[in-house]
């Protein structure tokens, strides 16, 4: 099988760096990719496997031709789509993003996180459960970005229990906001990479980004707010309660956690391991479980997770 790329650029951009993307779609296909000229060509494969070649140069193409970046995540993605959905459904899936006001477009990089944003868009209680590195709490605060920057929503809260993981950090000094930031460090990581750090410090000054603690939460009514709920394994069962029974008119919260990664005396009251039972079925609350196959940092990340899954079987 042959496919003709008249356009140069657009062929180098299929290929990716030194081929890596051929590379990788003839690993993901079992068959031999290469290139003549302008033509890829795929050797000795069946019809299943010309079919779903086909399918991702068609929408590789697309995805160039609309200004995409192409990366390895993008393949991997189309891989697992044709695998599983229609052609109706890719394309809504390939089209999802968070467009941040003066910042980056934000797609998603993998099917799980798609469904993520999808939920995000339709449901005002979202919750992303899984280990270190799927994204769950970056898309979170990129939503929340958009949404504040686009006054859709007044105000952004930022919270999570106060819970030392393994450590006794002893007295911090300053102020509330002073004493928590430390804790909430990889929510500002996110937010600095979608805004300038002196927006941030005015939105802070200004009331519209709150750093509360979620013990300091009982009692609020959160109107048109963002709540973000980081390490939320780590919320009591009673606390869980008390925090999705904040959220006011016009408000969205999302909930994000791993459940393996505990810091509770004890593990089996986690709030989180039990609302995802207690709650599945009220349709208007989505849950997204992302497991090691959806990290999308160092590969290294994906292995020593399933190591430690092993162990603890």
């Amino acid at each position: 099988m042959q496919v003709i790329i008249e356009d140069l650029s657009e062929l180098r951009a299929l290929c990716g760096p030194h081929d890596s993307y051929l590379k990788l779609m003839s690993n993901m296909l079992g068959t031999r990719i290469l290139t003549r000229g302008n033509e890829l060509l795929l050797q000795d494969a069946s019809d299943s496997q010309q079919q779903r070649f086909s399918q991702m140069i068609v929408y590789l193409q697309k995805l160039h031709r609309q200004g995409r970046q192409l990366d390895r995540w993008i393949i991997q993605t189309l891989q697992d789509l044709i695998s599983s959905k229609d052609d109706a459904d890719i394309s809504s899936y390939l089209n999802i993003n968070v467009p941040v006001p003066s910042g980056p477009v934000i797609y998603p990089k993998n099917v799980r996180q798609s469904e993520y944003l999808m939920q995000m868009n339709k449901m005002d209680i979202v919750f992303g459960i899984g280990p270190a590195g799927t994204g769950k709490t970056f898309l979170a605060i990129a939503k929340a970005t958009e949404q504040i920057l686009n006054h859709e929503k007044h105000k952004l809260i930022l919270t999570r229990p106060v819970v030392e993981a393994g450590e006794n950090l002893g007295f911090l000094p300053g102020d509330l906001s002073q004493k928590i930031s430390p804790y909430l460090r990889p929510l500002y990581d996110a937010l600095e990479m979608l805004m300038p750090l002196s927006t941030i410090r005015k939105f802070e000054e200004n009331g519209v980004i709150e750093v509360a603690p979620l013990a300091y939460m009982r009692g609020r009514n959160l109107t048109n707010c963002f709540i973000i709920l980081d390490e939320a394994q780590n919320t009591t069962r009673e606390q869980m309660k008390m925090f999705l029974t904040r959220m006011g008119s016009g408000s969205q919260m999302i909930v994000t956690g791993d459940v393996t990664q505990v810091d509770l005396p004890r593990p089996s009251h986690s709030g989180l391991k039990q609302v995802a039972s207690l709650l599945n079925n009220i349709p208007e609350i989505g849950f997204s479980f992302f497991t090691s196959r959806d990290v999308i940092r160092h590969p290294l990340i994906q292995k020593i997770i399933d190591a430690y899954e092993e162990a603890e079987k």
